[in-house]
Formats: C-alpha cells, sequence, structure tokens
C-alpha cells in the first residue's frame, strides 16, 4: 500500500482508557455507550436516573458521578461512561438497559461536480424554500471566514430553527448561512486545550460548502480547477456539529451530535464519516440516524475510502442513504519529463511551478543508506531509507512507497513514485510528486543507471477531459454488505475525486505541518466529497417535494441514477444503482417508499427481536406480531439482492415491492427486464396502471437460475416505464464464499 500523507484524513480507530486515583483496577475503565431506549417522556430527569443506575452498578456514589461523561436527553435516553468490565456486565443484565457497547474512535472518509451532474447556476429552483433548508453536518467544524460562507443576501434563520452557536475560543460566530454550530469533546484521547466549532482540519468547511456552499467566481487552488466553486443547494442553510477531532470522532460525540441536529430543526443530515462495525445495534450512526428518520429526516453518508477490497462499505443500514465516489470528466495530470525525453502525464495535484528547465534525478536505490538493513527496501522511500547527501538537490524515484516530509527534510526536491497498480485520483504533496506506472518507472530507472548526469523534472498539474466516465473510484469501499446479507451496499455513487471546495486557513493545504500552503479552497478526494453531493441532491428534491418521506427521497434518487458503464464485479457492487441524477430525481414517476414498520418488519427478518429491537422503537416489539410481507429481504427497497453461500446453491428468490404513483395522474407503467440468459427473471404483474397521485401498486420479481460455477455475479435490471419515466431498479446476485 502507498504510505504517503494524503490530504483525505485517515485516522486510526482507538479505545478511549480513563484512570482514576481510586485504586489500580480503576485504570482498566473504557468508555461504553449505555443504551435505554426512547427518551423519558416524564419530567424526571434522565441525568438523575443516569447517575442512580451507574451508582448502583459501581456501587460508589464518587467514583459513578466521575466516570459518567455524557447524558443524551433528547431523542433517546442514552449516557456514556468509563466502566469497568464486571460494571458493564452489571449493566447488561439490568432490565432498563437495552444495549451496552464500547465507544469506538471512527474516522472521516476523505465547482465543476455540480456542472457535471446536470444542474448548473441557471437551474430552475426554488429559492424561498431552498432558503428554509437547513443541512447538518457532523464533521470537524467550519472555517466561517472562507468565502463560501458569506451571509449575503441571506435573512434571518428559518422559525423552526432551534438550535445554538457555541462562540468559544477562536470562534467568532455564525451568521444567516452558517446558523448554528457545536461542537462535542467528551471522549477524546488528547484534549483540546481551547474546544470550539472551528475547523482546524479543512474536511468539514469542504464538505458543508459541497452542499450548501454561496456561489464564489474564480475560485481555485493555486490557479487549479479555475471557475465558480458553489453548492449543490447554494441558498440552503449550514448547522454544523463538530464531531471529530485530530485523533478521530468517537462514538460518544458521534451520538451527542445526531441528538442535538434531530431537535434543532434540521431537514437533513450528512456524515462524510465511518468505522466497522458487526450489527446496527453498536453503531451510533445507525442507531441516530434511525431516529433521524421518525422524524422525517433523511441521514446521507459515506460508504468507506477502503476500496477496492469488496466487503468494506461501512454505513450500511437500510435507513441511511450510503454513498460510494466516483470520477467525473476533468481529473488532473502533473507532466512528468525526463532527460532522455521520456514524458508521462502522472496522478498528483501539484501546485509548484518548476523554476528550472531540468533538475538532477536519482533513485532510492542508487541514494540508499548504507546502515540500512538487508530487508528493508530503499524504494519505498520511507525514514531513514536514503543518504541525504545523495538526495540533497534532487528528484528522487521511489517504488510503491512515499515518506514525503522525510524526502523533504533530507533536501529532496521532488519525487516520481512507480505504482504497480494504476492510480485515478491524484492527491497533494508538500513537495513536487506524482504517480506513475511501473512500465514507465521501469525505463526511467534504466535511464538514471545508464547516465551520468540524469535529470528531470515535474510540472505543475493541469487539467484534463476524460471522456470515460462516470467511473468508481478504486479507493471507494464495495459490497457486499457485511451485516445485512440481504441488501445491497453502497445505494449510489456521486463524484467523490478532485473536488473543489472551501478549506480552513488554520490546516495547510496537505495538513502536513512542514506545508506553508494555506488557502481557503482545496482539492480532495474521497467518500467524503461524494456523500454531501449526494445530501444536496436530496435536499433539492426536498424543496421541490418537502412532505416527501426520507425512503421517497432516497427512491428518487436510486431509480433515476445513471447506469455506469462498468461490468467488473467489484465495481457493480461499489456502485449500487448509479450516479445520481439530481434533475431526473424531480420527477421520478413511482417511488418505493418505506416507514418505521417497514424497517421493523426488515430487523426481525434479519434477526433481531424483543430487548434489541428497542434500540430502535419506544415500545417492546414482538416481531411474530410484525405483518409479513414475505419474500427474500421483507423490505420495499429500490434495490433488489441475492447472496449466495455455496457453488451448489440454485438462483432462486421472491422479492415483492409496492410503488406509489408521483408522476401523472393517470398512468401505465410496462416492465422492462434486462437479464443475461442465464438468469430469468419474471415480474408480476407486468403492467401496472395508475388512476390517481398517490395511488399504490404492489408486484413481485422472481429471479430463477443455475449455481453459479464459473461466474461470481449476475447483473440484471427491472424498469417500469411509462414513456415519459424510467424507474429503475438493479437484481444482483453474488456467489458469497
Amino acid at each position: 500500500m502507498v504510505r504517503i500523507c494524503m490530504i483525505t484524513l485517515f485516522l486510526l480507530a482507538t479505545q478511549l482508557h480513563w484512570s482514576f486515583t481510586h485504586g489500580s483496577s480503576d485504570t482498566d475503565r473504557k468508555a461504553f455507550i449505555v443504551y435505554m431506549g426512547e427518551a423519558p417522556q416524564s419530567n424526571v430527569s434522565a441525568i438523575d436516573l443516569h447517575h442512580n443506575l451507574l451508582s448502583s452498578v459501581i456501587r460508589d456514589d464518587h467514583i459513578a458521578q466521575q466516570s459518567r461523561i455524557y447524558s443524551y436527553t433528547k431523542n433517546f435516553n442514552a449516557f456514556a461512561a468509563n466502566l469497568l468490565s464486571q460494571e458493564v456486565q452489571r449493566l447488561q443484565e439490568n432490565e432498563n438497559v437495552v444495549a451496552v457497547f464500547p465507544s469506538k474512535m471512527r474516522k472521516l472518509h476523505t465547482t465543476r461536480s455540480w456542472d457535471f451532474l446536470g444542474m448548473p447556476q441557471s437551474m430552475k429552483r426554488n429559492h424561498q424554500i431552498e432558503s428554509n433548508i437547513i443541512v447538518g453536518v457532523l464533521d470537524t467544524g467550519i472555517y466561517i471566514d472562507a468565502p463560501s460562507f458569506d451571509d449575503k443576501g441571506f435573512g434571518p434563520p428559518p422559525s423552526k430553527w432551534k438550535g445554538t452557536c457555541q462562540v468559544r475560543g477562536n470562534f467568532t460566530g455564525c451568521n444567516n448561512k452558517v446558523i448554528g454550530a457545536r461542537f462535542y469533546n467528551h471522549a477524546s484521547t488528547t484534549p483540546h486545550p481551547n474546544p470550539s466549532p472551528i475547523d482546524e482540519e479543512g474536511h468539514g468547511s469542504h464538505t458543508s460548502s459541497t452542499i450548501a456552499g454561496a456561489s464564489i467566481a474564480g475560485a481555485s487552488l493555486y490557479g487549479l480547477a479555475k471557475g465558480t466553486a458553489r453548492g449543490g443547494v447554494p441558498s440552503a442553510r449550514i448547522a454544523v456539529y463538530k464531531v471529530c477531532w485530530a485523533d478521530g470522532c468517537s462514538d460518544i460525540d458521534l451520538l451527542a451530535g445526531m441528538d442535538d441536529a434531530i431537535s434543532d430543526g434540521v431537514d437533513l443530515i450528512s456524515i462524510s464519516i465511518g468505522g466497522d462495525s458487526a450489527s446496527y445495534l453498536d453503531n451510533p450512526i445507525a442507531i441516530g440516524a434511525f431516529h433521524a428518520m421518525k422524524k422525517g429526516i433523511l441521514t446521507t453518508c459515506s460508504a468507506g475510502n477502503d476500496g477496492p477490497s469488496m466487503y468494506s462499505a461501512q454505513n450500511t443500514a437500510p435507513w441511511i442513504l450510503t454513498v460510494g465516489a466516483s470520477g467525473m470528466d476533468r481529473q488532473f495530470r502533473t507532466l512528468v519529463k525526463v532527460g532522455n525525453g521520456i514524458k508521462k502525464a502522472g496522478f498528483s495535484i501539484n501546485t509548484f511551478s518548476p523554476n528550472k528547465r531540468m533538475y538532477p534525478l536519482t533513485t532510492a536505490v542508487k541514494a540508499a543508506n548504507g546502515s540500512l538493513e538487508p530487508d528493508h527496501s530503499p524504494w519505498l522511500c520511507d525514514e531513514g531509507s536514503l543518504d541525504a547527501n545523495k538526495v540533497k538537490g534532487k528528484i528522487v524515484l521511489c517504488k510503491e512507497g512515499l515518506i514525503q516530509d522525510y524526502v523533504k527534510q533530507i533536501g529532496g526536491l521532488g519525487a516520481i513514485v512507480s505504482l504497480q497498480e494504476q492510480s485515478d485520483t491524484g492527491f497533494t504533496f508538500i513537495i513536487p510528486a506524482a504517480f506513475i506506472d511501473t512500465n514507465v518507472g521501469d525505463k526511467i530507472e534504466i535511464y538514471v543507471n545508464s547516465t551520468r548526469a540524469p535529470q528531470a523534472v515535474i510540472y505543475k498539474s493541469v487539467a484534463i477531459h476524460n471522456a470515460a466516465t462516470p467511473f468508481v473510484a478504486s479507493f471507494s469501499s464495495r459490497g457486499p454488505n457485511t451485516i445485512s446479507s440481504t441488501l445491497m451496499k453502497p445505494d449510489i455513487v456521486a463524484p467523490g475525486i478532485d473536488i473543489l471546495a472551501a478549506y480552513s486557513k488554520l490546516s495547510s493545504v496537505t495538513g502536513d505541518l512542514e506545508d506553508n500552503r494555506f488557502d481557503v479552497y482545496n482539492i480532495i478526494s474521497g467518500t467524503s466529497m461524494a456523500c454531501p453531493h449526494v445530501t444536496a441532491a436530496a435536499a433539492y428534491i426536498k424543496t421541490f417535494h418537502p412532505r416527501w418521506s426520507p425512503a421517497a427521497i432516497k427512491s428518487a434518487l436510486m431509480t433515476t441514477a445513471s447506469e455506469l458503464k462498468i461490468k467488473d464485479v467489484q465495481a457493480e457492487l461499489a456502485y449500487g444503482a448509479g450516479q445520481i441524477d439530481p434533475v431526473r430525481a424531480l420527477h421520478p414517476g413511482l417511488i418505493y417508499d418505506m416507514s418505521k414498520s417497514d424497517y421493523i418488519r426488515f430487523l426481525c427478518n434479519e434477526g433481531y427481536s424483543g430487548t434489541a429491537l428497542k434500540v430502535f422503537t419506544d415500545e417492546h416489539t414482538n416481531c411474530s406480531t410484525i405483518p409479513d410481507i414475505g419474500g427474500h429481504d421483507a423490505l420495499n427497497y429500490p434495490s433488489m439482492y441475492l447472496q449466495l453461500n455455496s457453488t451448489n446453491s440454485s438462483i432462486s428468490a421472491v422479492f415483492h415491492r409496492t410503488v406509489t404513483n408521483v408522476g401523472l395522474k393517470k398512468a401505465i407503467y410496462k416492465a422492462i427486464v434486462k437479464a443475461p440468459a442465464i438468469l430469468k427473471v419474471t415480474v408480476v404483474p407486468e403492467e401496472l396502471a395508475f388512476s390517481h397521485l398517490y395511488e399504490k401498486k404492489s408486484f413481485t420479481v422472481v429471479i430463477k437460475g443455475p449455481p453459479l460455477n464459473n461466474i461470481s455475479s449476475l447483473s440484471a435490471s427491472l424498469e417500469w416505464n411509462d414513456t415519459k419515466h424510467r424507474v429503475k431498479s438493479p437484481i444482483h446476485v453474488f456467489l458469497g464464499i
């Protein structure tokens, strides 16, 4: 894996430890979230209830008081505390406790894109309604001095807004664009000396402005990507919830931010954060998003940056809109030229222009440290591998790795990094650098070894047109879904490569302390950048359809998405329904709607029952009393997915679906199936006739086929077509062994 300091923030997951002075055993205390169900309706203080419960299991009132970290009281009844293992066990045995799970540290998934998605500045908008849309962003905070957050022309916040603006430290306050800002630092392993909502990383400002940044002409990163930077819904309001710090994003803070966002009056929630979870019960994003859904709030999340590995998608609950990353028709290339005439357009975001025609060039092997251990390859250009005297004043050819701080510190002027796996994403470096493929790297190595004074130059990046779009980003996490094998995730993809948006001047362009470039814009890649595109598209739909449920908006985006012309199995499990088309999604024709009861039925079908379901619902739920719609997945989802667990298993599944007419009052939709010859797809009935708006019609999809012996997957699709609308659902069969 290439070891570089990427601008997209990857933070290690850790466990929070707490020490008290009440005996050596207390050093074993760890942070847990104790979930007790719905927020209490009575006037009894939840905080007092939490303290009394803690005291009963800790058996020391003073330690119990110190142990409690935070109480959640608005939308759910829960608290976070530092606990010993025996105290966790006692809490799990308490009849009032639904679940106890450790707090983990999660990580961030980190202009032209809106034109690429068919949303030019001149497009039709409901400006007045859009101005009443409030988007809650859980991230690293916000740099409100960035031009993208200028509130010129904005009136006061919508009357529904109930949130607050925490003016602390060097955060000077909110405005009529950024109407709310809170911060949470209850569980950081390195507490901030002066915490505030201000963005010191740049990530939160980037995602927020992608959603609702004001239109700013002439935006660029040192001349790159020059144009008008704007959000998808530039008239909307932003409420920020800073839940991420230098060491990551704790579950405790994430749940607190979601609790506040739901109560503050936001219309949508955007979260470009993730981490591994074995269940929906121990995932604060899944829990918080479920409670948001019950209040009519759609939560959009990034799928993760662990691609192209399969089974890597995160944030996969069905009530979450899960987003992967795609590439758009503008990409950046960095020309590398060597003394013998070899030229190659490499990948990077290089803002540096050369001052000379050529510079001395060496390879990591020729510049290797003589005292390097035999099993340590200098090609990685990592700490201690190179001789400073042989690197100073030169460009270095590295292979499969680069510690850029190290190369700069020992006097290197630049780096050419040869990769076996071709990159599709450029990153920003603190020195001139570029990724090239191995074939070119090998030729450059031969040139250096056969030339007395080899030379090279790395030019400033330029934008080029890429006709092969859209495509799935190589880093975008793939399915299958590790929690629910009946549900295909991610749901959809959106641009996430080389996205220009607002940034924070409190962080350098690379986030590296050795970097002296600071700007209010930056170009970043990641599913973190894709997620806010979909949040904005959902907000745009909501301005025209304010009464649509979260599931209806999600369905509209999925069934109108553009199919990607990629047949690689891993790619298909990365893009879901395809790339968003926000304009088409305004008029989807039919929607697959769902409510709380549908998701409860799904959870019952997944094996959740009794006490476990109280995480999501306020009443005791007996799964045997939930009406069974039958079928493979027990869910009215816009996509259909079957996972086989054996090469001997034949393909056989039934999907029951219901669509709601939101198109023409009277319409007849006909089923159009596309499937490979080996897969038989039957739709009953094949025609749906509607006589009025919001009428519902049900149908069944039956798929049959032989075992998948020589192939790992099959893809098909069902499209309902009334000649004016194309309502498309992907059908995917995967051999998951």
